[in-house]
């Protein structure tokens, strides 16, 4: 096993399994985020590691941090099958799309070819279908000859199409990657599948450290902010990732809407992001992939996804109409939009033109990386100081607010019960945290009985 990202640190999750001495496979190849892309002088992107054994890329789920350097992976001579669940295949052409205009070239010949290649590798499965062959380079279906290594997907509630990974040898050793376990209760998605039984269980451990505030705990919060925006004339700005993140929030702002519909006057939620615009129509059309109490809202006549009040803003020259009047207006919003550690896209204009405005609060929802803009916002905020945007430093008088119930990552107490659920686990190492969140939660593993190294 060689761990090319997110093994100390969050961002960037890439890693190297070897199913046979010569043939190995890459779990995910993501864009490596704020510090952890500043460290070595490294820009997040390059692909610095040989790609010679390499047959096959399996991918968990669209999110940046475990695909964005797919493109450089292809342009380092990589050519091999791309595997992941039928959603993420329709969700990842989206995301490497805008990931090579924010990062590589703009030129629509290069974008279309480098498409045109990833499309024509993809591999989609249907959560549990093992697939089998040399190196993984077959089909989905049967076991293949008694050397053969099976991989097969199953569902980890975190975002749209999102998957664990389990290999299994033909002796019945099995390896199992988390990619990013979901929380229960999630809004449109169902929960985290059990795992059957791992002999090597690699962990996510983003929120190890923590525990969640409840779904009707973070509902209330969120209510209390929209109603001082309501009193005040300020705005709500919610930095949210553009998969995932943004549909749970919509889903629950219509019934936050609806509920207080007489009450309060009419606020707008604004979505100004042209990628989550997007996810959020494939969202839609993927009804059959709900859990079961959204489609029962559905049914009742509520769309939680386009909904009366639900302002989607379609170009450039609207988005800046927007910053402005929301400036010097006072009119009450809510604005969704990317990105969601505040590094780049449209919500970098918003806090420019309103973090010195005291009327305006900034709601953060997910986990925010050490070094990037979001997580100086967090940091700094609530005590006055400020943030750099390149070469600018704004000054914050808005209110700041963390709804960690909101997070797309299990927590703690998830994490533990997901282990829980197998029947058997041989030894667990934990990737994708930080130092103080692996440390405590192999402590906490180790405190149930598992054999669980301290990082």
């Amino acid at each position: 096993m060689i761990h090319h990202g997110a093994f100390a640190g969050v961002t960037g999750s890439c890693h190297e399994l070897f199913l046979r001495p010569d043939d190995s496979v890459l779990i995910d190849c993501g864009m490596f985020q704020g510090a952890e892309a500043e460290a070595d002088g490294a820009t997040g992107r390059e692909i610095e590691f040989d790609l010679s054994h390499v047959r096959a890329l399996i991918v968990t789920h669209a999110h940046i941090d475990h695909v964005g350097r797919i493109p450089y992976l292809l342009m380092a001579g990589f050519h091999g099958p791309i595997y992941c669940t039928e959603a993420t295949a329709l969700l990842l052409p989206i995301v490497i799309e805008d990931a090579l205009k924010l990062g590589l070239t703009r030129d629509p010949e290069l974008i279309a070819g480098v498409l045109g290649a990833l499309r024509r590798m993809l591999r989609p499965v249907a959560y549990d279908a093992w697939v089998t062959g040399d190196g993984l380079a077959g089909s989905a279906g049967s076991a293949g000859s008694a050397g053969d290594v099976r991989m097969r997907f199953r569902q980890a509630g975190h975002i749209l199409g999102s998957a664990y990974v389990e290999f299994a040898w033909p002796d019945e050793y099995r390896v199992v990657f988390s990619g990013d376990i979901g929380c229960r209760n999630t809004p449109l998605l169902p929960d985290p599948e059990p795992l059957e039984y791992a002999d090597m269980l690699f962990l996510e451990s983003t929120y190890g450290d923590r525990l969640h505030e409840s779904r009707v705990d973070r509902a209330e919060r969120l209510r209390k902010v929209v109603e001082r925006c309501v009193s005040d004339g300020g705005a709500v700005l919610i930095p949210a990732f553009s998969i995932g993140r943004t549909q749970e929030l919509l889903y629950e702002i219509e019934q936050l809407i609806t509920s207080n519909d007489g009450i309060w006057p009419k606020i707008t939620v604004i979505l100004d992001s042209p990628m989550a615009s997007e996810f959020t129509a494939l969202y839609a059309e993927l009804t059959h992939l709900w859990d079961a109490d959204a489609l029962a809202r559905l049914s009742s006549g509520h769309n939680p996804l386009n909904f009366d009040r639900l302002h989607v803003v379609r170009t450039h020259v609207e988005h800046e109409h927007i910053v402005n009047f929301l400036r010097t207006s006072g009119e009450p919003c809510i604005v969704i939009a990317a990105s969601g550690m505040c590094t780049g896209g449209r919500m970098q204009n918003y806090l420019r033109a309103l973090l010195p405005d005291p009327r305006t609060d900034v709601v953060f929802v997910g986990y925010q990386a050490d070094g990037t803009p979001g997580r100086a916002i967090q940091q700094y905020g609530p005590t006055g100081g400020y943030v750099e945007f390149g070469d600018e430093r704004i000054h914050i008088n808005a209110q700041i607010h963390t709804l960690g119930g909101y997070s797309a990552h299990a927590d703690q107490a998830e994490l533990i019960d997901f282990v829980r659920s197998a029947s058997r686990i041989g030894e667990i190492r934990l990737i994708h945290g930080e130092l103080t969140a692996r440390t405590a939660l192999a402590q906490q593993l180790q405190a149930h009985g598992y054999r669980c190294p301290t990082p």
